[in-house]
């Protein structure tokens, strides 16, 4: 059976070696089961008919039944295009087509009756539909047609080779007829009888050819719920495999933990960052290799949080790693940590690309004796010259900006035991996506702020009002505050119709000609970015210009005010970074999202959201039924999630129904050798790889 839908797509009848190239090429389908798994995106219920005489401006679709009276040629080369005129009892319309007319011309034939299918579209006081869908209309009365027309997501190439959506409906009918016998269970008996599930042949059946509208809810619902239930089943397949095989160092002397609580602490920790703590101290003792994932928003203090777990490690004389994607954040780290460090006489380093050849010869001594303690860094934390003498605990930060490949060097550091892995990011990820990306991970969240930060108050104010939102920041400068600007471009752009940073820059300097300004770019060298963002932290200039190079890695508790232009052209997530560099002092802070008046729909959702919340996870929510999983998840990982008809977005429930059973089964029997879940093995074996990223690691 496997064999069956492992057939090339070229052997199915109409596909043929051409058309098989394209379909690899365009929907990466090269085999039967990867063509009947090319699900509709959408159906058209194409059981109306309209007469001609019914058409209106405001519809969207219309199906009609005539006959083509006469057809003709018109105009010459580029300008050339097809017109029939089609009839039925209350009126004619044209149908007209400006790409593959010669195709077209030799298809249709006058005076037989068709139904045309399409848009359309006022010419004078005439309608017509350009590029219809048309079809003989006896040919539709014997053909297999459902209730529900499916649409099928196809590409230009493809169409101009007339492989459009019909056509691969007409190829998916053909193979499930050559398939009835062969399309074999996927799910165990019981679990297709608790959940209510159709059988595998009846849900490919209803969601290529649904009869009608229950059928067609009942199949996506099956096939959603198999699919997240593969998906769950293996993440938690190689967490138990892990837990098992991986053993790591045990760290349960909490000495150096106990003297930095009792005496240098600066502030009380949040109820959720010792519920935190508490969670990794008992995965560092419990003899199993840790691998976690710590969410915290922005200001939430997951810094102060792995510096604690670090005492642990260094307690029993192991050393630390700390890697961060950016040298601005590596320096951040390491300037915030520094302190503590120096309080509990513990060494420390920074290792970037920036480092001096002399210093490193000294760091890399220093690692491999255990003379260094605690080593904050770049990517230069994974040459082979960094060599630990027993690192006992990998920390990576905003880990979704680094590769599979480079986490897994830093987690090989140690030669015999892996070190404890605790992956953190100050990017809210919505439950559903955490639950899919991060399954065979522990997840610990910080939800609560540190005690006296007040909330960020977010107003949304348009271009007109300039002259208002500058005398505020008179004000908030007056009272010896200091501001963020940020503009989305660096320099003008035909395109797009936006203040660039330049521009900016002349405007503010202008508007506030007595105050002091720095500007930040990422097109400046690094020296001089450090300079003008040194003169900012130190409060020599009040108003710091800037590109997104801001989002991570600048911590001046003094600035209050956050101003982004041009806010509609942002990402939610990228909004919500921003204005987290604001709000880290004990003042009231503001985030001022400026627009213009004209915003799409999805912008004014985004800008809505920001003024309306400050909760992180909230945002995270939003910007997934926003953008979908694979945007969120940014280029290092756009390839982790391929999913072929489930929708995190949507689908959480399902999702986490679907991860509850595959958690039951496991835990009945881990190894899958019970007779019913024989179905279970034979599916993880056929499943092809491609599908979900399986080679993570953290």
């Amino acid at each position: 059976m496997a064999q069956f839908f492992a057939t090339p797509i070229e052997y199915l009848k109409g596909v043929g070696p051409q058309k098989g190239v394209l379909l690899n090429k365009e929907l990466s389908i090269f085999t039967f089961g990867d063509l009947i798994q090319h699900y509709p995106f959408r159906y058209e219920d194409r059981t109306k008919f309209y007469s001609i005489s019914e058409i209106h401006d405001e519809m969207q679709y219309v199906q009609i039944k005539g006959f083509i009276k006469k057809k003709e040629l018109i105009g010459a080369g580029f300008k050339k295009r097809l017109v029939a005129q089609m009839r039925d009892e209350t009126g004619d319309i044209e149908l007209v087509w400006f790409q593959g007319i010669n195709w077209i011309n030799e298809k249709i034939k006058p005076g037989i009756e068709y139904i045309a299918f399409g848009k359309p579209n006022r010419f004078g006081n005439k309608f017509n539909i350009a590029h219809p869908e048309l079809e003989p209309a006896a040919e539709k009365k014997n053909g297999k047609h459902g209730f529900l027309q499916p649409i099928y997501s196809v590409t230009e190439k493809l169409r101009a080779k007339h492989v459009d959506s019909r056509m691969l409906s007409k190829l998916i009918n053909e193979l499930l007829s050559l398939s009835a016998d062969k399309i074999r269970e996927t799910l165990p008996g019981p679990i297709i009888a608790s959940e209510t599930l159709l059988s595998k042949k009846e849900a490919l059946n209803n969601i290529h050819i649904p009869t009608t509208h229950d059928l067609l809810a009942r199949a996506q619902h099956r096939l959603k719920f198999e699919e997240l239930f593969y998906i769950q089943l293996r993440l938690l397949k190689l967490k138990l495999i892990r837990q098992n095989k991986f053993r790591g160092q045990v760290f349960q002397n909490t000495s150096l933990l106990n003297e930095f609580y009792k005496n240098h602490l600066p502030f009380l920790l949040t109820d959720a960052q010792k519920r935190v703590i508490k969670e990794i101290y008992a995965d560092l003792k419990s003899g199993k290799q840790m691998n976690r994932l710590l969410q915290g928003d922005v200001g939430s203090g997951k810094t102060i949080v792995s510096f604690i777990c670090m005492l642990i490690v260094l307690s029993s004389g192991a050393q630390c790693a700390l890697m961060a994607p950016t040298e601005i954040l590596a320096q951040q780290h390491f300037k915030n940590l520094k302190i503590y460090a120096d309080q509990m006489q513990i060494s420390i380093a920074l290792l970037t690309g920036s480092t001096k050849k002399a210093q490193r010869i000294t760091i890399h001594e220093q690692l491999r004796k255990g003379n260094l303690h605690i080593l904050i860094g770049t990517h230069a934390l994974l040459e082979e010259e960094v060599q630990f003498h027993n690192l006992g605990l990998s920390i990576i930060d905003e880990q979704h900006r680094f590769g599979v490949a480079q986490r897994s060097k830093l987690w090989q550091k140690n030669k015999d035991v892996y070190p404890h892995i605790l992956v953190m990011t100050a990017t809210p990820i919505p439950r559903t996506l955490a639950m899919t990306l991060y399954g065979d991970l522990e997840i610990s969240v910080i939800d609560q702020l540190p005690v006296g930060r007040k909330p960020i108050k977010t107003i949304h104010q348009y271009d007109a009002h300039r002259l208002q939102v500058n005398r505020f920041l008179k004000d908030q400068i007056s009272l010896g505050r200091q501001v963020y600007c940020v503009y989305p471009l660096i320099d003008e752009s035909e395109k797009l119709d936006l203040k660039h940073l330049m521009d900016g820059y002349e405007s503010i300097s202008r508007s506030f000609p007595d105050i002091p300004i720095s500007i930040v770019h990422g097109k400046m060298k690094a020296d001089a970015k450090s300079y003008e963002m040194k003169r900012f932290v130190t409060g020599e200039t009040k108003i710091m210009v800037a590109t997104t190079v801001i989002e991570v890695g600048v911590d001046v508790p003094n600035a209050s005010v956050m101003v982004i232009e041009n806010a509609e052209r942002f990402g939610l997530s990228q909004l919500h970074q921003l204005r987290g560099r604001v709000g880290r002092g004990a003042e009231q802070s503001y985030c001022i999202l400026m627009t213009g008046y004209k915003t799409g729909t999805d912008s004014k959702v985004r800008i809505d959201t920001m003024v309306k919340t400050n909760n992180g996870f909230e945002i995270a929510e939003t910007d997934l039924k926003l953008r979908g999983p694979g945007d969120l998840l940014g280029t290092q990982q756009s390839g982790a999630l391929d999913l072929l008809i489930a929708d995190l977005g949507t689908d959480g429930k399902l999702l986490q129904r679907a991860r509850e059973k595959a958690i039951e089964i496991l835990a009945e029997d881990p190894e899958l050798t019970r007779a019913e879940n024989q179905v279970i093995r034979n599916q993880i074996e056929n499943m092809r790889k491609t599908v979900v990223n399986w080679s993570r690691i953290s």
